[in-house]
């Protein structure tokens, strides 16, 4: 167990390090191309994100996902998936590249046309990258993906800064995803030291396909449903809304997914690790839900109450339509880490087809819901988006409890404290954007009361959240350093 803990502290510090040197370079460099570029320019790309976006999930096909899941996985396992992966990528590539004409009759935007088969060239750049993420993955070291994914970052984003600043619109954000997913990829081979195999086995295909098939389904629900709104947006509204939509679903999914991710990154090995240990899977489930809802809560609801002096500072006034948007998609996406956690649940015991049912029920109430809110515009959507993760909470957590015991009035007990404290620390916040200083100070004090104001409160009434994350870090950052010098 000590080695367990040891892995997963340090294994959430570098996954840390990972996205959010990455995640905040790029946050920052994006900010820097909004000013400069044009909500229609960003309008353009988000066309495109639902087929890189599915065309990429067939081309993982749960693969990943069953490589980590799988205890006796071999070299023979990681060679199958890697040559499959190329395959796959290859026709899916020629499939999108051929397409272009007819997605740009589509949105009726012929620029498309090559755009869209330039930016193709992703689906066989990030081919490359999954068998080595996934092994690096399996052995919980985020520090060498942290060092690809940052050299990555600093390159192709200096150079896509430079391309907007030159004139080049719309291309600048198509050369600095190239630029990031290729160098990226590189050095994940690199610093891996990978080779596959040269052998491809029908039988562990099988193998890990009857596992990762049902992943397959339920990622193409998840990202189709997810991208449904650009499509919808893109055909139905204008392409400046859906400039507006892309950058504040951008922003609000910055801290909440970032983070969730970093956590399920971490805890999905772990719960595999523990997955014949009920008991045991429990414990850690709830020390990551607490943990999580803790930090995540008051980042969303402090970028809801912030939203405005925000966007007006950063990226100025032809940005505003994005505030509303960006309030209400924080609300949505307050609940990432409780939907994920609960899910890797289901991954880590091999439950797959449960996971699949779970994704087909929520995306058919998505659906539902966007057919409703579609006639009342965008801000209505993006309120509906809250209503179903509110109601997809619920169809989540029924097999948890099927599995574990693990109910709902369990788990909100559970997050109810930091729901709370978020909500209080939140309307402090929105009040002080309400009294006439200027965006820079209001950003600085609203981001310095509501950090002590939350931190004080928990620390006052002795939350226990609070106190296992100040445990964690005073007791094991000594031994996290001297993990990570060996």
């Amino acid at each position: 167990m000590s080695s367990l803990k040891h892995k997963t502290i340090s294994g959430v510090a570098w996954s840390s390090i990972e996205r959010f040197s990455v995640q905040g370079i790029q946050f920052v460099i994006q900010v820097i191309m909004a000013r400069i570029l044009m909500p229609e320019d960003y309008g353009v790309i988000a066309m495109l994100a639902i087929f890189l976006a599915v065309f990429q999930t067939f081309i993982d096909s749960g693969f990943s996902s069953a490589l980590v899941q799988k205890n006796d996985r071999s070299e023979v396992d990681y060679a199958t998936v890697f040559y499959f992966n190329i395959v796959i990528s290859v026709v899916l590539f020629f499939a999108l590249f051929f397409s272009a004409p007819w997605i740009a009759g589509f949105y009726n935007t012929p620029i498309l046309v090559p755009v869209t088969k330039v930016v193709a060239l992703n689906l066989l750049i990030n081919a490359f990258g999954v068998v080595p993420r996934a092994k690096l993955t399996v052995l919980i070291d985020f520090r060498t993906q942290a060092k690809a994914s940052f050299t990555a970052v600093i390159i192709s984003g200096a150079i896509g800064v430079w391309m907007a600043y030159s004139g080049y619109g719309v291309w600048a954000l198509v050369f600095q995803s190239l630029l990031y997913n290729g160098i990226g990829t590189l050095l994940l081979w690199i610093l891996s030291k990978w080779w596959p195999l040269w052998t491809f086995s029908v039988n562990s295909f099988k193998r890990l396909f009857s596992f990762g098939s049902k992943l397959l389904l339920s990622g193409l629900l998840e990202t189709i449903f997810r991208n449904l709104y650009t499509l919808v947006i893109g055909k139905k509204f204008t392409v400046q809304e859906l400039g507006y939509y892309s950058r504040a679903d951008q922003f609000a999914q910055f801290p909440s997914s970032n983070l969730s991710m970093i956590i399920g990154r971490v805890a999905y090995p772990v719960m595999c690790d523990v997955q014949h240990d009920d008991e045991q899977l429990k414990n850690v489930f709830y020390k990551f839900l607490r943990i999580s809802v803790f930090i995540i809560f008051p980042l969303m609801i402090g970028l809801a109450a912030l939203s405005e002096p925000f966007i007006h500072l950063f990226l100025t006034e032809k940005w505003m339509g994005v505030v509303m948007l960006l309030q209400i998609l924080c609300i949505s996406y307050l609940w990432y880490p409780v939907h994920g956690l609960n899910l890797t649940i289901l991954q880590a015991k091999g439950r797959s087809d449960l996971f699949l049912r779970l994704e087909i029920i929520k995306k058919v109430i998505g659906v539902i819901t966007l057919v409703v809110t579609v006639p009342f515009g965008v801000i209505s959507m993006c309120v509906g988006l809250v209503v179903s993760s509110i109601l997809c909470l619920y169809v989540n957590v029924y097999y948890t409890k099927k599995i574990l015991k693990i109910n709902l009035i369990t788990q909100l007990k559970i997050v109810l404290p930091s729901l709370l404290l978020s909500i209080c620390m939140g309307g402090i916040v929105y009040f002080l954007t309400k009294i006439g200083l200027s965006d820079v100070l209001t950003l600085l004090v609203g981001l310095s009361v509501g950090v002590l104001c939350y931190i004080g409160i928990a620390s006052l009434i002795r939350m226990q959240e609070w106190l296992d994350i100040y445990a964690i870090i005073s007791r094991y950052t000594g031994e996290l350093l001297k993990i990570n010098k060996k």
